[in-house]
């Protein structure tokens, strides 16, 4: 299926690796151009590099979402590098599971606020866009009470929240908004794969509340989020689609 992303320009915030990198694999292979943008430059280069070889416009900075003037630096030079802006997927998360105000404050500063800040940076250029969407990568930790209930889930919960308001605000303006929550997703470097080796407990625990025996991988979730986002989803807005492999139980 052709899903109509040849040329468009999508916006991936931590695009460097895990879910983020595998979202902004796909939107190459169906011909968009991306720009990515995480803290570790090396990791960002190195993402740019093996997205130009499929033949596509791809950028990326290193940056600080939680900093808004560079978070909004970044989706200003995205946008001329690109030639505009026609998506913008949300997907950093500062994983800060606790309940303590450190966590409560990395969870607002990063998983709340980077994408309330993305979005209002990259609005007057998805204005321009035929085909704008928004997508904001949330959690099932954000409808159903889990281990990461506290700031994690809460502000997860938020998510879910905000993209279901900015779906109504922002759709007589052309622009779609979803939320996509993931559950369990394991990949190299990632949280499961550090719970794994530092609380196997936790880990063992998290495997056996799967029923598909297995926890998710990236580029599962990252087929949700770029159906969600292209225009063969012209008529979904303000949707949160989960991909967790019936791990939820939430009607």
């Amino acid at each position: 299926m052709d899903l109509g992303l040849k040329n468009k320009n999508i916006l991936i915030t931590g695009g460097s690796k895990g879910i983020g990198l595998a979202i902004a694999e796909l939107f190459a292979d169906e011909g968009a151009n991306v720009a990515i943008c995480a803290r570790n430059a090396d990791g960002v280069g190195s993402a740019v590099k093996s997205l130009t070889a499929k033949g596509i416009k791809a950028w990326g900075q290193a940056i600080d979402v939680a900093d808004p003037a560079a978070l909004k630096q970044w989706v200003e030079g995205a946008a001329g590098e690109l030639g505009g802006i026609d998506g913008l997927v949300c997907n950093v998360s500062a994983l800060a599971v606790g309940n303590t105000e450190e966590t409560w404050e990395k969870s607002f500063r990063v998983d709340m606020m980077h994408t309330v800040n993305s979005i209002a940076a990259a609005l007057p250029y998805l204005e321009k866009s035929k085909i704008a969407s928004i997508a904001i990568v949330s959690s099932v930790s954000g409808f159903e009470v889990d281990f990461a209930a506290g700031s994690y889930g809460a502000f997860k919960a938020a998510l879910i929240h905000y993209a279901k308001g900015l779906s109504t605000q922002l759709i007589a303006k052309g622009i779609r908004v979803n939320a996509i929550s993931p559950g369990n997703t394991y990949f190299e470097g990632g949280i499961w794969q550090n719970i794994e080796q530092g609380s196997p407990d936790l880990y063992k625990m998290a495997m056996g509340l799967n029923p598909t025996g297995r926890m998710g991988t990236p580029q599962e979730v990252a087929a949700g989020v770029v159906f969600l986002a292209s225009p063969v989803a012209s008529r979904i807005s303000g949707t949160n689609l989960i991909i967790d492999g019936a791990l939820t139980k939430a009607v």
